[in-house]
């Protein structure tokens, strides 16, 4: 069974202060955590100035990257369900004495989009929300026109490389990951509601990063 959000909300609270440290233990293991959030960061094409909503922000792991990015005339808005979690974000952001970023405690399925937003990130956070679907449909309706969805996340695999999954998933699931999120597919959803759809695989197949672009309107009909 997946974990319930009391549950998550639970083992997170647990988690947070040794966050970071237990995250990058994963490159013993050959998962290069780092690399495929630098990616989903650049695949949102930032621009200095814009406006990016993070789904998940935990503690604020991808926030030196984004900043880098949008620069200090930008907006960062980080939402995540737990407190704790967020407390290690707010410690970053004022190490860092970034003026520009918002946190917001709220779960992913009743966060309310700002509109006009250039871009919107989640990496290993939204497989876990039930609700992934209508959080996606709803951040794409608040983007701007050529704005960008990206997801990173875990998968399964097919073919040869899904006999790892009984050595990986005991190594995830201290973060909440079972078996039975493999039913949930958020980039099917990417697909649905955005253009320019692509989906990029890594570490055999088990990470994948999704992203689309709110399509452009069409040219006006000249007179």
């Amino acid at each position: 069974m997946p974990f319930t959000k009391p549950e998550l909300r639970d083992l997170y609270r647990v988690r947070s202060k040794r966050y970071d440290f237990t995250a990058n233990l994963y490159y013993l293991i050959g998962f290069r955590e780092w690399a495929y959030r630098r990616k989903a960061v650049r695949q949102l094409r930032l621009s200095p100035g814009d406006t990016v909503v993070e789904i998940g922000c935990g503690t604020g792991l991808n926030f030196e990257l984004i900043q880098q990015a949008i620069g200090p005339t930008g907006q960062l808005i980080g939402v995540d369900m737990t407190e704790s979690m967020l407390d290690r974000a707010r410690l970053r952001v004022e190490q860092h004495q970034w003026s520009n970023v918002e946190l917001i405690q709220s779960d992913a399925a009743t966060f309310e989009f700002p509109q006009e937003v250039n871009g919107i990130l989640s990496t290993f956070a939204l497989t876990l929300v039930p609700e992934f679907d209508a959080v996606i449909r709803n951040g794409a309706e608040a983007l701007v026109d050529g704005g960008r969805w990206v997801v990173a996340d875990l998968k399964l695999p097919g073919g040869r490389q899904a006999w790892l999954t009984r050595i990986l998933l005991p190594l995830f699931r201290p973060f909440g990951v079972t078996i039975d999120l493999a039913d949930r597919h958020p980039w099917d959803s990417i697909n649905a509601c955005l253009s320019e759809f692509r989906l990029n695989e890594s570490y055999f197949g088990y990470v994948y990063i999704a992203s689309g672009t709110k399509a452009l309107p069409p040219p006006a009909a000249s007179a």
